[in-house]
């Protein structure tokens, strides 16, 4: 979307911000300190940072930012980064349109923090708590190894951080997709497969009803419909269109009132 329209955006990742890397976390976990690889928690993050990173940008257009080594990072890594670690904090591009983050913290709101204030436009994207954890079950033990009875446990230590940290965030965005399955997951632990997007719909919640065009939406997304004043639902493999109809004219409101140069 941002190539289309001929925007620089300097694209952070909220791994970045994690306080350990991969080794201290696991350190960690056998300590049982904020449970295995437990990312939900502020207090495993570097949140502080975080907000500055907001703040700076929208002041200035600039900020500090450094980045996580995955292990499908080959580029980093060809410039001696060992997976699992940082880069060194550093600047981010110059020239750029606008900051697009994607991670887990990036709507917080607390007696230390308030994020969200540095934001122009909240998008959270979620699944219906089963689901989340079906996807979670299904890639950790089918991708990285893990046997159930250690995700689960994982799942149940991080349940907390998740509840206190994690849920009150999508209170304060200004749209929500979730997806919600329409096939049986009242035990996710016992499901072997992933519901799909033919398998399910996509709840689309709007902080402020009276900026959309629903009658637009509703047309041009087939088999929509409105379950409340605020909310638009469509079949889940409309989710690429629904987000390219209505993220799209926001980017370019965004671009157009932009106070920094």
């Amino acid at each position: 979307m941002f190539a289309s329209e001929g925007l620089a955006a300097a694209m952070v990742s909220g791994d970045s911000f994690h306080r350990y890397n991969r080794e201290q976390m696991a350190r960690l976990a056998a300590k049982g300190q904020f449970g295995e690889r437990n990312h939900f928690a502020l207090a495993a993050n570097h949140i502080d940072k975080l907000e500055a990173l907001f703040y700076d940008y929208s002041q200035t257009g600039n900020g500090r930012f450094r980045q996580y080594v995955h292990d499908e990072d080959r580029a980093l890594q060809a410039e001696g980064h060992k997976p699992g670690t940082f880069t060194a904090w550093g600047s981010l591009p110059p020239d750029t349109d606008l900051l697009f983050y994607e991670g887990l913290h990036g709507a917080v709101v607390s007696e230390a923090y308030n994020i969200a204030q540095h934001v122009d436009l909240l998008i959270g994207v979620v699944p219906i708590v089963n689901l989340e954890w079906i996807q979670k079950i299904h890639r950790d033990t089918h991708q990285r190894g893990y046997s159930q009875e250690a995700v689960v446990t994982t799942i149940i230590n991080r349940m907390n951080d998740y509840v206190h940290d994690i849920v009150p965030q999508f209170s304060h965005t200004h749209i929500n997709f979730q997806r919600i399955p329409l096939v049986d997951t009242s035990n996710p632990f016992v499901v072997r497969d992933v519901p799909s997007e033919d398998e399910s719909m996509l709840v689309i919640r709007f902080r402020d009803a009276s900026e959309v065009d629903f009658s637009y939406l509703l047309q041009a997304i087939q088999n929509s419909i409105l379950s409340r004043p605020d909310t638009l639902v469509i079949p889940g493999p409309k989710m690429a269109l629904a987000m390219e109809l209505i993220v799209r004219p926001m980017v370019r409101r965004l671009m157009a009132q932009k106070s920094f140069t």
